[in-house]
């Protein structure tokens, strides 16, 4: 297979169509009875895959473009409304769909993780954030790495050294970082992971309850001294290796327009998420498949 964007979304549609056939239960149910839609899931999720890959940030711009290049691939599109509504009634299965492509690569089995959360903005006035439906689930939060303070979410993400998401979670911006990490390895579907499993953070995942509950899994966590502290095993590797995650934050935000989500309430914004992290882990599972020599790279199929 070549490395562009025909032989990507073909072999993710074949894919996810497959999957969803082999277990439906993680297809948005449906009466018995009723209308058969005219679009599949396996396309609407297709669809959104490309739309984040392409850089649409607007549905109706996406659509319109779909259908004036891409009626080949697709016969039938649904209306902005339409496609809104199923893209957010797939959310679980997109979900799972990130899963079910990163266990179906190479390096899902790597013994290195990172981890690490970046903010998701979702509103800058202050008239915004208390009208906005999001109010509750979004708050005010830090940014240290911008030195500055933001209203939303934050996307706490642990990955393989390749860029390849294993576990996300979206929380408010005052989440506590360490807990989100332990609930995310908790994961049943991580169980598979290697009997040694190095973990790398920064210096905020520290503590001793936390930091005592990852052995029980089975993980080896390396971070920074914190001030005060003796110096912690493997220093010399850490920043090389924390360039990583700031990368892989950067092909998020900068590529796949994280930031740009356009969600107005939470199962909005969580989809749109979720829709750029499958964009991603797709990219990746494809290149991996293929052998092309840099499995993030998303410059073949962005235009």
């Amino acid at each position: 297979m070549d490395a562009d964007l025909d032989t990507l979304v073909t072999a993710l549609y074949v894919t996810t169509d497959d999957l969803l056939k082999t277990d439906p239960r993680f297809a948005p149910p449906r009466p018995a009875v009723g209308f058969v839609p005219r679009v599949s899931d396996a396309e609407v999720v297709t669809l959104a895959v490309m739309q984040a890959l392409l850089g649409f940030t607007s549905e109706r711009r996406w659509l319109r473009h779909a259908k004036s290049h891409m009626a080949q691939l697709f016969p039938y599109l649904p209306g902005q409304s339409g496609y809104n509504k199923r893209l957010r009634a797939l959310s679980g299965t997109i979900s799972w769909l990130v899963g079910a492509l990163g266990r179906d690569t190479a390096v899902f089995t790597d013994d290195v993780w990172i981890a690490d959360s970046t903010p998701v903005e979702c509103a800058r006035s202050r008239e915004a954030a208390l009208r906005s439906e999001l109010a509750g689930f979004a708050e005010y939060g830090y940014c240290a790495s911008h030195s500055r303070y933001f209203w939303g979410l934050r996307l706490h993400l642990v990955c393989t050294l390749h860029g390849l998401p294993i576990g996300a979670a979206l929380t408010g911006a005052k989440a506590d970082e360490r807990q989100v990490l332990l609930d995310i390895l908790a994961d049943p579907r991580l169980a598979d992971r290697s009997p040694r499993q190095l973990l790398i953070a920064d210096k905020n995942y520290f503590g001793d309850q936390f930091e005592a509950a990852l052995p029980d899994a089975n993980i080896e966590l390396l971070r920074p001294a914190r001030k005060g502290e003796t110096e912690r095993p493997g220093t010399r590797f850490f920043k090389p290796l924390r360039q990583v995650i700031e990368s892989i934050n950067d092909t998020l935000k900068g590529q796949l327009n994280l930031e740009a989500h356009g969600g107005r309430t939470p199962g909005g914004v969580i989809v749109r998420v979720w829709q750029r992290i499958l964009a991603m882990t797709a990219a990746i599972w494809h290149n991996d498949r293929i052998g092309a020599p840099t499995l993030r790279s998303l410059t073949a199929y962005d235009h």
